[in-house]
């Protein structure tokens, strides 16, 4: 009797794992409901918004060009005696003089040549020095 007990019993179970084996599969896809569909709608929407800022964004920073280190400020002074003069003033004075002379000319080159023995600067703007009158006095 043991043996027909044991055997009734792996028939038993072969019933029953059949049994879960077709409660297991996955019932057919029902159709999201009208609240769900809206909600995935909107979730789309937003990860779309949020994916063209992040395109954006990458795109502002590869536009910016490398931050240039600052240049180092310049001076230059000529010293004769105990005399000194600036030559950034001497140029500035320089463009000054050929603008009272020449009205509506653009300057586009100054040539500034220093002689301190004779306490002057002489100019020529445009490569042109055929005026003559192109002395400054810098003492």
């Amino acid at each position: 009797m043991t043996e027909i007990k044991k055997g009734a019993a792996a028939t038993d179970t072969a019933d029953i794992s059949a049994e879960k084996k077709l409660r297991g599969r996955k019932p057919a896809a029902k159709a999201p409901a009208e609240g769900t569909a809206k909600k995935t709608e909107e979730k789309a929407a937003v990860e779309k918004k949020t994916a063209e800022k992040k395109t954006v964004e990458k795109k502002a920073v590869e536009k910016k060009p490398a931050a240039k280190p600052a240049e180092p400020t310049q001076s230059v002074v000529i010293q004769y005696g105990s005399d000194e003069v600036v030559t950034k003033d001497v140029v500035a004075a320089a463009v000054k003089a050929y603008k009272s002379k020449h009205k509506g000319v653009e300057i586009k080159t100054v040539e500034v040549y220093i002689k301190p023995e004779e306490r002057a600067a002489y100019y020529v703007v445009n490569g042109d020095d055929s005026q003559g009158d192109n002395k400054i006095e810098l003492f």
